[in-house]
């Protein structure tokens, strides 16, 4: 076994292979890179490709950050894509990581995260990962609600709790209307963009968190589409909420959200999340990922707010393993951990 990195000609049979791996995700694949690669602060990825002989066996797809000083951390989005439960998992996940230290040296990496999605019921601890260190400020949320789209839309209606159902209603009542803003369309794009931001900035500051310059999320859509999707709620003519719902194999997932501070009345939000969860169940996916939720018994987790929205809706609560992080500059990765730490 050895490890390759794919170039843009390979990047094909590598996505070929993520949708084929039960653990494979949208940030797994060539697309998402090309995404990430827009960003400024990132700008770079690499596949890694674990090869048997000419076949594709594991891998990841592995993001640049950047931090101060030109120092820089390497994650692994999801992944490594392996089977966790392998006899040779080690061996295999010791070759990738030496691969990745080969790049670490190069790039001045303090660290590297991985995220595999793991569910927590099915493995209760990590699977012999030396060296490694449990990490609570991973991207990617440690518990979520699904919901189960196989079911008819009386029954996942029926699942909800009543005031989910009343706002719904509610919204439908006031005349909210939903849409799609369309990118190919660049001039409706650019204005429907624009509005997203303008409610986002509204959002980031009344729930007191970060958000992203406006060219990340159009980077996204435009990068991603159709696999990544702009959605809109609409009321009297203005744009009073929106979300952006990514799309890979059987899960669509609402990636962000922002709703208005005018019009919260007609409770626009709960009707945009039926929707576009409605158009993902007739289009054939087998669930709506509302992308992370504060663990039940933590009432002062920073996302109990936007969690109560999100309960509303039923549906069924999972948990994933937390992040692990491998240390390349123990000393620098310390102070990174601290830092991490006081900000919170």
């Amino acid at each position: 076994m050895k490890v390759e990195i794919l170039n843009k000609s390979q990047e094909k049979i590598w996505d070929e292979f993520v949708e084929s791996h039960e653990l494979g995700t949208l940030q797994q694949t060539s697309r998402w890179g090309h995404f990430q690669a827009k960003i400024p602060t990132r700008g770079k990825y690499w596949i890694l490709a674990l090869m048997d002989k000419e076949k594709i066996i594991g891998g990841t797809m592995l993001i640049y950050h950047g931090m101060a000083n030109k120092a820089s951390w390497l994650y692994c989005a999801r992944g490594p894509l392996l089977d966790y439960n392998a006899k040779d998992f080690s061996e295999k996940m010791k070759i990738i990581l030496e691969r990745i230290k080969k790049i670490a040296k190069t790039e001045n990496s303090v660290f590297v995260r991985i995220d595999p999605p793991l569910a927590e019921k099915d493995y209760q601890k990590w699977p012999r990962l030396n060296g490694f260190y449990t990490s609570h400020l991973g991207f990617q949320p440690e518990d979520t609600l699904m919901l189960d789209l196989t079911k008819s839309e009386t029954e996942i209606l029926a699942q909800m709790k009543p005031k989910g159902r009343y706002n719904i209603r509610l919204a439908e009542k006031h005349g909210v209307t939903i849409r799609e803003s369309d990118p190919k369309d660049s001039k409706q794009f650019a204005k429907d963009i624009t509005e997203y931001h303008k409610i986002l900035h509204e959002t980031t500051m009344r729930d007191k968190f970060y958000g992203h310059r406006k060219n990340v999320y159009t980077d996204m859509i435009r990068t991603l589409f159709p696999q990544t999707k702009l959605h809109l709620a609409e009321y009297q003519g203005h744009i009073i909420a929106g979300l952006i719902a990514t799309y890979h194999k059987d899960i669509a997932t609402y990636y962000y959200g922002a709703s208005s501070d005018q019009f919260r009345n007609v409770m626009a939000p709960y009707l945009l999340q039926w929707q576009v969860a409605r158009e993902a169940k007739s289009q054939g996916f087998k669930f709506y990922d509302f992308m992370g939720i504060a663990p039940t018994d933590d009432k002062n987790h920073p996302w109990a707010g936007v969690t109560e929205f999100k309960r509303k809706f039923g549906g069924i609560e999972m948990s994933y393993l937390p992040a692990k992080e491998y240390p390349f500059q123990k000393l620098l990765y310390l102070v990174y951990r601290f830092y991490k730490f006081i900000r919170k």
